[in-house]
């Protein structure tokens, strides 16, 4: 048994797709259809109880869930691939910091923005529960900007699973729209993510490359 991928197009899945191309290992799809609520079944709950994708069932078919978990497990089970610096070196801590910011920070205001209402019992609360979030994610994405200064990367010239795990959150809650002026450091890591040879194949098939500046 090979690996399989929970998940749909534009969501936390790509970020693992991606993985995996840079990996070089073949999944199988599983399509999750959001806009079906799809992840809240009861058959897909049985594989993910939070009702959530991504989800990586790996070949010993131990359940793998939580995006920023995922790409840990694939870099432990491939240190060929380099998604992160080895252990002793202290770019990996560089890397490990924004990736950990991205999954506890914007991750939530991603929920919050997606789905206000399960935010408040009162559903006149969506817009500004929506809106607020918005404003928080910002509030970070320009922190990001300012102190990783990506340059294409979080890392400089290297490469790293980090990349990947901006470069799909800043395609969300609007923000394909947003970034060039506001974060052109974190527009141009997404372009040079999906120009990559192996990672690109699979973010075309989820987002539009980012234009040139």
């Amino acid at each position: 048994m090979g690996y399989v991928l929970y998940g749909d197009r534009r969501s936390g899945s790509a970020i693992v797709e991606m993985a995996l191309e840079e990996i070089g290992a073949p999944f199988e799809p599983r399509p999750v259809p959001l806009d079906d609520s799809a992840q809240l079944a009861e058959e897909y709950r049985r594989v993910n109880p939070m009702g959530r994708v991504p989800t990586l069932i790996l070949p010993d078919g131990t359940v793998v869930t939580e995006s920023l978990a995922i790409l840990l497990t694939l870099e432990g089970r491939h240190p060929e691939a380099a998604l992160l610096p080895a252990p002793d070196d202290p770019a990996r801590v560089v890397a490990l910091r924004w990736m950990a910011l991205a999954a506890g920070e914007i991750y939530p205001c991603v929920t919050r923005s997606d789905y206000p209402e399960r935010f408040s019992a009162d559903p006149t609360h969506a817009p500004a529960i929506r809106e607020r979030a918005g404003e928080m994610a910002r509030d970070i994405w320009r922190v990001i900007e300012r102190e990783a200064a990506p340059s294409p990367f979080v890392l400089g010239a290297r490469f790293s699973a980090a990349d990947l795990y901006l470069s799909v959150l800043s395609r969300w809650m609007g923000n394909e729209d947003w970034m060039p002026a506001n974060c052109p450091r974190i527009e141009a890591l997404a372009r040079a993510v999906a120009l990559r040879p192996a990672a690109g194949a699979a973010w075309r098939r989820h987002f539009a490359v980012p234009a040139g500046g």
